[in-house]
């Protein structure tokens, strides 16, 4: 009876462990974000064997987010990358719940049906108590503006780096160039300087933009003094950029960013007054001279500044990618260059998505 008994207690306090196990890994997931796959392949290719797993790690992965108010941008700037790519590209659509039907119908009831993807679902619920409201573009504080921030955390296919490309993107190159460029040692990101390109700077002083930090840092607060950067040095465009995965993890990117949302919105040190969103401030301090510059003409941007300001045809015919970042977007009214945008945009099958034209 007493052997009986001490093993009646000893399997007691095994089940209260597993229970406490249990228990914690419950809690632990519930803190991490979630991501729901639906995946845009045959059937043949839904297993996957060792072999269709490497031919995959040979793909160029391109990671792009797809609001459903934004739906048709996605699909031109998808259709731009593919229909220019002569290697195998595999996209990442990265949405919200309410708009994986329309994804999957605007691709599978149009040419891009022959795209390989997957759709996943990212949970804003990981922002919350993240993000300071306060904002003069409330369209900057959607929650797919930062996804870039979890990379590491997106269940895509163990590649060692990706693509990100906003959604106000055309590509004009093959983007395995900007893929395959090489990175500095213990650079986990390659992003495009504000100094570059002469006729972007002159775009800049005709629309009066801020290119150095001090337009985006609040140098008011002791914080910010204390990083130690020059508010006159040249900031970078987060909308276009190559990761390298295990860098960004090895370095806990996604952390420090995290890190500088909740000091926001305790101290307020990026406030919309400054920068105009929340989502490029932390970008900024924890890349400052830690990243790898991008070649210009792969990075054409701020054609969505001004309805006015206008690039020289040689320039937009050079340009690998081009960028309309800023309020005047392409698939509204008015914006420049329309017909470099409406050249890869594919009709909303379903006649949601329509542009805005006079």
């Amino acid at each position: 009876m007493a052997l009986l008994r001490k093993f009646n207690r000893g399997l007691l306090i095994m089940l209260v462990l597993v229970a406490f196990a249990l228990l914690y890994n419950k809690t632990r997931l519930q803190m991490l974000p979630k991501y729901s796959v639906y995946a845009g392949l045959k059937k043949d290719e839904v297993k996957m064997g060792m072999e269709d797993k490497k031919e995959m790690n040979t793909d160029i992965p391109v990671v792009i987010c797809a609001s459903e108010e934004r739906i048709g941008a996605s699909m031109a700037t998808i259709n731009s990358v593919y229909s220019n790519s002569r290697a195998s590209v595999f996209f990442y659509i990265v949405t919200l719940r309410d708009a994986i039907k329309k994804i999957r119908e605007y691709i599978e009831k149009t040419k891009l049906r022959k795209i390989r993807y997957k759709i996943l679902e990212f949970n804003p619920m990981v922002l919350k108590g993240k993000v300071n409201p306060d904002s003069s573009r409330p369209e900057l504080l959607h929650p797919l503006n930062f996804v870039r921030f979890y990379l590491p955390l997106l269940a895509i296919e163990n590649h060692e780096r990706i693509v990100y490309l906003d959604d106000d993107v055309i590509v004009q190159g093959d983007i395995k160039e900007l893929y395959d460029m090489k990175l500095k040692a213990g650079h986990a990101a390659a992003f495009a300087s504000d100094c570059d390109l002469p006729a972007t700077h002159e775009m800049v002083r005709s629309v009066g933009m801020q290119t150095t930090y001090m337009g985006f840092l609040d140098y008011r607060k002791e914080e910010i003094r204390e990083l130690g950067i020059n508010p006159t040095d040249c900031t970078f465009n987060p909308g276009v950029f190559v990761a390298d995965i295990g860098e960004w993890k090895k370095q806990k990117i996604t952390k420090q960013l995290e890190k500088w949302m909740a000091k926001n919105v305790r101290d307020n040190l990026y406030s919309s007054a400054v920068a105009g969103g929340v989502a490029t401030p932390p970008m900024l301090i924890v890349f400052h001279d830690k990243y790898t510059t991008i070649d210009p003409l792969w990075h054409v941007r701020h054609l969505g500044w001004s309805p006015d300001a206008r690039y020289p045809r040689s320039i937009l015919k050079e340009a690998h990618l081009l960028h309309w970042n800023g309020h005047f977007k392409p698939w509204d009214y008015p914006c420049v260059h329309l017909d470099l945008w409406e050249k890869w945009f594919i009709p909303d099958p379903t006649g949601t998505f329509t542009l805005v034209r006079p």
